[in-house]
């Protein structure tokens, strides 16, 4: 990779499974065109404008045009939408202590999350296109809310179903390529750095393919970013942030981002953390080459990380001992990589969308990982949230009484936080020369690495403990906690990397009789020698196929034991029925953080 950093292959993290570009181009045209040219004849009113001011809104990137803008004023749900789904999120007040902070720290805090509100108006550009033209073109307070959290009319829980009328399916490509472009037409494109994570795919006025970086297209939104990162590292106390600040904002108006990744892994001390950029693939379901504007502001706990920092040396043990043929171990992780607990205070853009991330592993740069390895952030207040409010819930409806005890809060900690871990064991390349693994899996490769982390999250908490390393709780806790977690990321749906990966353990883990269900009470329990052996057998699985680059069993595994079963679906039924929320949604700000 070049330093300029706009090569491919920088990134560890794919797009879901996809369909032919032809056949949804189809659908875009008798989903949406057609009704919204019918509505708006009927209805002979305009589509709102932004406003003059409305902070960067306005679609500066002049590029694919993916997704039409907002029906109109009288937009409703689309006739098969469950209303019943406008309450799936339950508001959750973000808030963090924060009196230890001197008042140079708070002001930081509040041009960091001014920064982070540009990096959530550039994502809805990237996934929808102008947020104010959307939501002004809808009356009912409760479906303009979820439009809000969805940030668009697709809901991202539900597989990127429309509950706009008149609006169509998802564009898998987003707003990261020309609608009228076709998969054929863009393998045969010859430019080297297609494949980038920072650049727009555009047609030029001959009708060609062309590449526009992000600092091109979002110059002006990036350029106030940077100003606002360059003010803050002049208020920042701690050398390596104020370091990592100033590297990030040049990133920003380059799109050469190594640099800043690599000051960023360097931070060890500062009670202030940022995570801001274009950085996951998720958005860019077409490819998943395309990376989505997003960002964290968060206050690091000190107390927790000193819980978590002896864990990262052991990565190259746990590596050297992994359940598969040493072909496929070959690699050693980084030892440096450090694990510590936040408590974030804001949310912007990819982090925000939908299902709200409780645990961070970045960077994605392969490079960066293996020179540094890479740091897992926990979001402590987030986790407890989730932990509190959905995954406790679950628990009491589905899994057996004598069981429920066994769902402990630090067992879902540490399971989150040994997912993370987790990313870094494996390889990264393929053992026959089929590339990295994810050119090789394309569109399989999210579900597989999330499947891969979860389940070697298990097999490092089992060594660990093994080994001394871990004490507090008992095995079991884990694994009880770990099968409620796996019905509560199911419910993030199909469209959703962890949902595939977390259906596909379902499936192997009944399959293996890892787990019994009652079937008069739906209530699931443990059978604790099957699911140790499912762990094994599953890893093996895994590795084997991500290490050769296997892309048809990959999607054989995917189709096969990616879906849903009758039980397990009326199951899910019975937690929406009981108001069980899906997930959370943030109460946030300079205001609520009393910092104004």
């Amino acid at each position: 990779m070049g330093a300029n950093g706009l090569k491919a292959n920088q990134h560890n993290r794919l797009n879901y499974d996809i369909f032919e570009y032809a056949e949804n181009t189809m659908k875009l045209i008798i989903g949406r065109i057609l009704p919204v040219f019918l509505i708006l004849l009927t209805a002979a009113c305009q589509q709102p404008e932004p406003p003059a001011n409305s902070n960067n809104d306005v679609d500066t990137s002049a590029s694919a045009g993916q997704p039409s803008e907002p029906v109109d004023n009288a937009a409703v749900a689309a006739e098969d939408f469950d209303n019943a789904r406008l309450d799936i999120y339950v508001p959750v007040r973000l808030t963090a202590d924060i009196d230890h902070l001197n008042t140079q720290q708070r002001q930081m805090l509040v041009k960091l999350i001014e920064a982070s509100k540009i990096m959530d108006n550039l994502y809805w550009q990237q996934a929808y296109g102008s947020k104010q033209s959307l939501l002004d073109s809808i009356e009912d307070p409760a479906l303009r809310r979820f439009a809000d959290i969805n940030y668009g009319p697709w809901d991202r829980l539900d597989g990127d179903k429309p509950f706009i009328a008149g609006i169509g399916a998802k564009p898998e490509g987003a707003r990261f390529y020309p609608d009228d472009m076709t998969k054929t037409e863009f393998d045969a494109w010859d430019n080297p750095d297609k494949n980038g994570l920072y650049s727009l795919v555009q047609r030029n006025q001959n009708g060609a393919l062309e590449l526009q970086y992000y600092h091109q297209a979002y110059a002006e939104p990036l350029k106030r970013t940077a100003d606002l990162l360059h003010e803050a590292a002049a208020l920042a106390s701690d050398e390596d942030f104020r370091n990592y600040l100033n590297l990030r904002a040049s990133a920003l108006i380059t799109s050469d981002y190594q640099i800043s990744d690599l000051a960023w892994m360097d931070m060890k001390n500062n009670p202030i953390e940022l995570v801001l950029g274009p950085i996951e693939t998720y958005e860019d379901l077409l490819y998943g080459y395309r990376a989505a504007f997003e960002s964290y502001v968060l206050i690091k706990d000190l107390a927790w990380s000193e819980r978590l920092t002896r864990f990262a040396q052991y990565l190259p043990q746990l590596q050297t001992g992994l359940p598969v043929d040493d072909a496929y171990k070959q690699e050693t992780p980084g030892s440096n990589a450090d694990l510590n607990a936040y408590d974030v205070i804001y949310y912007a853009g990819h982090s925000n969308a939908g299902s709200k991330t409780i645990a961070i592993n970045l960077p994605n740069d392969e490079q960066v990982q293996l020179q540094k390895g890479t740091r897992r952030l926990q979001l402590k207040n987030a986790m407890r949230a989730k932990f509190d409010r959905i995954l406790v819930p679950i628990s009491e409806l589905l899994i057996v009484n004598e069981q429920r005890q066994h769902i402990t809060f630090d067992a879902f900690f540490s399971n989150t936080m040994f997912h993370e871990v987790a990313h870094g064991l494996g390889i990264k390349n393929t053992i026959n020369g089929n590339g990295t693994v994810r050119e090789a899996l394309k569109e399989h490769a999210s579900p597989f690495e999330e499947g891969k982390a979860d389940i070697l999250g298990l097999y490092m908490i089992q060594q660990l403990r093994q080994n001394g390393e871990v004490t507090e709780g008992e095995l079991l806790d884990n694994y009880v906690t770990f099968m409620a977690g796996i019905f509560r990321s199911i419910r993030f749906g199909a469209s959703s990397a962890h949902g595939r990966a977390n259906l596909v353990r379902f499936n192997y883990f009944r399959d293996q009789g890892a787990f019994t269900r009652n079937a008069e009470t739906g209530e699931y329990s443990i059978n604790v020698d099957n699911f140790e052996s499912a762990i094994e057998s599953l890893s093996r699985l895994l590795l084997t196929i991500q290490g050769d680059g296997d892309y048809a069993t990959a999607g054989q595994l995917l189709t096969e034991k990616g879906n849903i079963p009758q039980d397990l679906q009326s199951d899910l039924e019975r937690l929406s029925e009981q108001s069980i929320p899906v997930d959370i949604v943030f109460e946030q700000g300079v205001d609520v953080m009393g910092l104004n």
